[in-house]
């Protein structure tokens, strides 16, 4: 009787225990902080594809705004922008950003990127899902994105 006892005890421990093992999870709060980031990619033109690549850095809040800048060339057109916008982190480690990009205060494109976090959410890859344009045309572009925590977290 006394095994059982003890067998009983220990799958007990076990259940209430086991939760907790995978309690470990993305969020938007988690992924707060400074980063940097590169993308590169193609933009579709009627006149035809353009290569893009862009270097920048954002911080990035608790409940999930972000703000920063980038320098990007387009075809080898160099420029600055001001970037701002908002962005959510699923507890699987993906998410979604929407981003508006600014030159002198005006809106020139908001992208959407679906993202994926990895190391501990110190790390994602994106990829832009839309370009759209202040008058609402859709560029189409096959762009990703690598971000990079600047100060990581264990």
């Amino acid at each position: 009787m006394t095994n059982k006892r003890v067998l009983a005890a220990l799958t007990l421990l076990i259940l209430a225990v086991a939760p907790n093992l995978y309690a470990a999870h993305c969020s938007t709060a988690a992924s707060s902080g400074e980063w940097a980031y590169t993308y590169i990619g193609t933009i579709f033109t009627p006149n035809g594809p353009l290569p893009v690549a862009s270097v920048g850095h954002f911080s990035a809040d608790a409940v999930g705004n972000l703000v920063g800048s980038q320098s990007r060339s387009v075809a080898g057109s160099s420029g600055v922008e001001d970037i701002t916008g908002t962005f959510n982190v699923n507890k699987n480690c993906t998410g979604t950003a929407t981003i508006n990009v600014l030159v002198n205060g005006q809106v020139q494109r908001t992208a959407v990127l679906a993202l994926a976090y990895d190391n501990n959410q110190n790390h994602a890859y994106g990829i832009f899902q839309s370009l759209v344009l202040p008058d609402g045309t859709n560029v189409p572009v096959v762009i990703t994105s690598d971000n990079r925590r600047v100060f990581p977290k264990d």
